[in-house]
């Protein structure tokens, strides 16, 4: 089993629109490197933290488990989507997206900064925590995952 983040702006969609959902397809992913983590490497039954960015305190909100492995996004062969993108082309798809299944709300948001706390021990390496990382879709380890689930709740 491999572990994940996936980062969204809570105003665009939130733990709680996943709550509602329970499950959904996390579309838009327009870097490469978090598409080719997406196409090659998650499969059924991964496990992914939810995160909260661009918020007043960002941080790891919830957990949710991939349900089904990657398929082209359709956002972004649509025009009228915002995450169009006329390069892409149905027959050679350049963009892919996974579902998602919520699992559970943490009581508390595990910040960012307390996270930070950890970069140099038990975070070691984190993509999160590297300055300048901006991917929305990382990789987690399983000593990291196993960590952070010490903090919640």
């Amino acid at each position: 089993m491999n572990y994940w983040l996936f980062k969204s702006e809570p105003d665009a969609f939130s733990i709680d629109d996943l709550k509602q959902s329970k499950t959904t397809h996390w579309d838009g992913v327009r870097n490469y490197q978090a598409r080719n983590m997406m196409r090659d490497d998650m499969k059924i039954g991964d496990l992914a933290f939810f995160y909260h960015s661009n918020t007043d305190v960002p941080g790891i909100v919830g957990v949710m488990k991939i349900v089904k492995e990657a398929y082209p996004d359709h956002t972004a062969f649509d025009p009228r989507d915002k995450h169009y993108d006329p390069k892409s082309d149905p027959d050679s798809p350049r963009w892919f997206m996974v579902n998602l299944r919520y699992l559970r709300k943490f009581r508390k948001v595990i910040p960012l900064g307390l996270l930070r706390e950890f970069a140099n021990d038990e975070l070691a390496n984190m993509p999160l925590l590297r300055k300048g990382n901006r991917l929305s879709v990382m990789p987690v380890t399983e000593k990291q995952w196993s960590f952070i689930l010490t903090l919640c709740d």
